[in-house]
């Protein structure tokens, strides 16, 4: 079976960037007001800081009074911010700012300037200067798209189903019955006829299961292993003659004896796979949850003890 080989990311980081992603794509600004600064690795801060400059001084055309501040103080916040540099970090910088409303609300007039500094997950190579009445998140949130994507195939005799395990979320892609008829239990010519058929429909129903993981798994989905997972040796007669794709085969990094097939099988097969996808950002990303209310509790007992 192959080996899979992933990508290794700091978790924590990532799971901090993908939050305030989420945090900032729910605001929106009265106006044209929220700044979206993206500078790539090699471009100078100076040049930056003089177009943002250049920025406010446009912004005193801006008729409306209150929008003409925020983006003023905005852009004056990233300036600031940009100074504390001494220069642009190795992977490139993005900032967002902009007038936010306080907590608890308040009346237009009541937000406050609010400055966010993210170190991209990859290099950035594109200058981005945009004043919107949304912060323009998409190019951060494409990096964080997981490239190091899990099949997994569900199978036994009865039925089948495909899943992505991808991003933060486990996919169900789809499932579907196998047609192939229950084992025959009576005796003489008609069992030995029952049997070749069932063979003959088993083979069908494996051929059609090798199409689709083709399908999802090479020309839709490009993924870097698969998980095979199933009750009983159904998945290991269907592994062991070849019916999937040489490029398929060479990815299998591993097979689990489940209670299930299909959809509940792949949740089941996802549940019993953290070890094997140690590696994999959802898996770091439950674990460095589970610690952390781990330690609250044990803090808040700590507390009550005291």
């Amino acid at each position: 079976m192959g080996k899979i080989t992933t990508k290794k990311q700091d978790s924590v980081k990532i799971y901090k960037i993908r939050k305030t992603l989420d945090e900032l794509t729910q605001q929106e600004g009265h106006g044209t007001e929220l700044i979206s600064v993206y500078i790539p690795k090699n471009k100078q801060l100076h040049e930056v800081i003089t177009t943002l400059r250049e920025e406010q001084g446009t912004a005193d055309n801006i008729k409306s009074d209150l929008t003409r501040t925020h983006v003023v103080d905005s852009l004056s916040k990233v300036v600031q911010r940009l100074k504390l540099y001494k220069k642009t970090p190795e992977r490139g910088l993005v900032v967002f700012c902009g007038a936010l409303p306080r907590e608890g609300g308040g009346p237009p007039g009541s937000e406050v300037v609010k400055a966010f500094e993210i170190d991209p997950p990859k290099d950035l190579t594109t200058f981005l200067y945009r004043c919107d009445d949304h912060f323009h998140v998409d190019i951060l949130k494409d990096m964080l798209k997981d490239d190091n994507m899990i099949g997994i195939l569900a199978i036994d005799a009865k039925d089948a189903g495909w899943g992505l395990l991808h991003g933060d979320k486990i996919e169900v892609l789809k499932e579907t019955g196998s047609g192939v008829a229950g084992k025959h239990r009576q005796g003489g010519q008609s069992a030995k006829r029952f049997q070749k058929l069932r063979e003959m429909e088993l083979q069908y129903y494996f051929n059609r299961v090798a199409h689709i993981t083709r399908e999802y798994f090479i020309d839709i989905y490009p993924i870097k292993g698969l998980i095979i997972s199933g009750p009983g040796p159904t998945k290991e007669d269907f592994i062991n003659n070849n019916y999937l794709e040489y490029r398929l085969q060479d990815m299998i990094i591993s097979t689990i004896d489940a209670s299930y097939s299909g959809s509940e099988g792949i949740r089941e097969a996802f549940a019993k796979s953290s070890e094997i996808l140690s590696d994999f950002r959802m898996v770091e990303e439950k674990k460095l949850l589970k610690n952390y209310f781990s330690k609250l509790i044990t803090t808040q007992v700590l507390e009550v003890m005291v």
